[in-house]
């Protein structure tokens, strides 16, 4: 049980770390830039991880690196930049708590991981609490913005969920450290040709890229993805409904955002449904289940 709580603590350094990324992006760095923003993400990232880890891929991992890297870092980092400049930082942050469900439905038929029923009842809830905080009425929302978030999601809960299925004979580190190469060195080139020449830099926003690359992306993905190899995706999932809950707190205290009684109730549902969907004696079982799933698809390969 313990170490179940150690993974869990380990892994909500992810979605606190993405939730403060909304601000971060919002509030430094230029607005006009989303494929240099986020090629100048992923790829410093993925070089400190490969520094730490310093392995290649080998076999399939080759191509694995390359899909991963598109769904997670690519497309993902772009849709993710595009919305935190249209949006505010709690209307993102919040239209990602739709990730768990979609996890939990993608998880079922990609790893053999049946949804628990307290995942679903926590996930509802959740879900009630994303819509409470998100349907504020405090003046209009960007469609756009919230298309681009909604993709976003649908991208990186099929990314999660295929990285879960193929990352049992990989070091957590190395393979994160690829996919996050691999994506930035794919936007680099379509960065170039559609916005021309990279954006100069003030000593701000080279500390925000600093904080956006070293803690939202090195720390948060290696976190996300060791919480994925010892943690049903389930868990995973809403373990990742703190990150509209840290958006929609730093909006409030930092930028200054108005916290309606209505956001606050549906703060306190998010909480409580990552409280209900996180039965503490389902721990050992949940990680048992995981790892005889990766066993026998072992086996079957």
């Amino acid at each position: 049980m313990e170490a179940n709580l150690r993974w869990v603590a380990l892994t909500a350094v992810a979605p606190v770390a993405w939730g403060t990324n909304y601000f971060v992006t919002h509030e430094f760095l230029p607005a006009d830039r989303p494929l240099y923003g986020a090629a100048l993400r992923a790829l410093p990232a993925g070089l400190v991880l490969l520094t730490l880890r310093r392995q290649r891929p080998r076999g399939a991992w080759w191509w694995r690196s390359a899909v991963l890297g598109l769904l997670n870092v690519s497309v993902f980092f772009v849709l993710v930049y595009a919305a935190s400049q249209l949006l505010p930082t709690s209307v993102a942050s919040t239209v990602m708590a739709l990730s768990p469900l979609t996890m939990m439905l993608m998880a079922w038929p990609l790893v053999s991981e049946r949804p628990r029923t307290a995942h679903l009842a926590g996930a509802t809830i959740g879900l009630v609490g994303v819509c409470l905080m998100l349907l504020t009425g405090a003046g209009a929302v960007s469609v756009p913005g919230v298309l681009a978030s909604a993709a976003a999601m649908l991208v990186s809960s099929f990314g999660h969920v295929l990285t879960k299925r193929w990352s049992s004979d990989a070091d957590v580190l190395a393979s994160t450290a690829w996919q996050l190469t691999a994506g930035g060195l794919f936007l680099l080139p379509v960065a170039a040709a559609v916005e021309g020449s990279p954006p100069a830099f003030s000593t701000p926003t080279l500390l925000a890229f600093g904080y956006v690359t070293l803690v939202a992306t090195a720390l948060a993905f290696a976190a996300w993805f060791t919480g994925l190899r010892h943690l049903p995706a389930g868990t995973v999932g809403l373990i990742g409904l703190l990150n509209p809950v840290t958006g929609v707190l730093l909006g409030t205290a930092v930028a200054g955002e108005v916290l309606t009684v209505q956001q606050l109730c549906g703060l306190l549902l998010v909480l409580a449904g990552v409280v209900l969907g996180r039965p503490m004696h389902a721990g050992r079982r949940d990680s048992g289940r995981a790892a005889g799933d990766q066993s026998r698809r072992r086996v079957s390969a």
